[in-house]
């Protein structure tokens, strides 16, 4: 009598269970990724939805929905499509750019502190949009426009300074501390000489906020997400050979600069995006990744996990903060605030330094 084989055969791997299928195209399936994903993507939709229903004017969540489809009352079809829409779409995005642009600095990095916010992406964004806001400069440009050239440009400064027979991330993290140091200087320096209302408009700016977000700022970040987020999936799978060094990367294949350049500029794309859409939301690049890490149970980001994070801390953050009246902007920077010392006593316990 023939013995048949189970179709699935299981495997400990450390903490984890392997799933190896026995017939048809080897392969592993890893089921806590895929839990974790739909969980994320189930947090995800009901904080978007959240953010649909709430505020002055009452809406149902069946209202709502309907309203996604011309269908219902034209007030509330209005209320939706005008005003909350637009800003729960930037929430979602801005959230999954700045988690997946801080998932590839730090895996670049190998460190997980680093992130936009370390490297000067997103000071180099600030100093020209305060720039505009005070000074009146950039010949008409909006403040979202000024925004995304000063983070191009502290990137281009960084890339270039950095650069030495290719770029390795060691030196991008040392040049990018540098830039963003400059970059807050000529910010704080701009505050000072600035009159009391153009001083107000800077703060909310630089705190991030996505209140009063219009289609304006829709468009260009769905844009720039549509097509640099992919480009991040697909070159994603560089990032681990990438982390095992330059050398043993070449000898797997990877095209070491071309690949790392892509990554950085993808990176650098995505926060300059969701920078000048919803200003600089603190510590989303720095937290999302990692708590994503850790949900997976990866020894690096994953991207797609980290993307639902991201936008899940920037939508929760944002209905904390609408009681209150305040910009998401500070509820993530008191959570992210936490979150950035228990990295630092984290890596102090196991001696990795910071």
């Amino acid at each position: 009598m023939a013995i048949r084989t189970p179709l699935l055969h299981t495997e400990r791997l450390g903490s984890q269970t392997l799933y190896r299928v026995r017939r048809g195209p080897s392969g592993v399936w890893r089921p806590r990724p895929l839990l974790v994903g739909a969980a994320l993507t189930v947090l995800v939709v009901a904080a978007f939805t959240a953010e649909l229903v709430t505020g002055r004017f009452p809406v149902s969540a069946a209202e709502a929905i309907g309203a996604l489809f011309w269908y219902g009352e034209q007030s509330t079809v209005d209320v939706v499509y005008g005003l909350r829409l637009p800003r729960a779409l930037v929430g979602l995005l801005a959230g999954a750019a700045f988690a997946v642009s801080g998932a590839i600095f730090q895996t670049l990095a190998r460190n997980a502190l680093a992130s936009p916010d370390v490297i000067g992406v997103t000071a180099g964004a600030n100093a020209a949009a305060v720039a505009g806001l005070v000074l009146g400069a950039g010949a008409g440009l909006s403040t979202a426009v000024l925004a995304l050239l000063g983070a191009a440009a502290s990137a281009v400064a960084i890339y270039a300074l950095a650069w030495k027979n290719g770029a390795s991330g060691y030196r991008i993290i040392l040049i990018g501390i540098g830039i963003s140091a400059l970059c807050t200087s000529i910010t704080a320096y701009l505050l000072q000489r600035a009159d009391l209302f153009q001083a107000q408009r800077a703060v909310v700016w630089l705190t991030g906020s996505i209140n009063m977000r219009e289609w304006t700022h829709v468009v260009p970040l769905a844009a720039a997400v549509a097509v640099l987020l992919p480009v991040a999936f697909v070159l994603g799978r560089h990032l681990a050979a990438l982390t095992l060094g330059d050398d043993t990367a070449r000898g797997l294949g990877v095209p070491v600069q071309r690949s790392r350049a892509v990554l950085l500029f993808t990176a650098v794309g995505l926060a300059a995006f969701a920078t000048a859409a919803a200003g600089p939301i603190a510590f989303v690049a720095l937290i999302a990744p990692q708590v994503a890490l850790r949900l997976v149970g990866r020894p690096t980001p994953p991207m797609a996990a980290s993307a639902l994070t991201g936008a899940f801390i920037v939508l929760a953050g944002d209905m904390a903060a609408r009681p209150f009246d305040l910009p998401v902007g500070v509820v993530t920077g008191l959570v992210g605030a936490a979150g950035l010392m228990w990295l630092l006593a984290r890596a102090n316990r196991t001696g990795q330094g910071a």
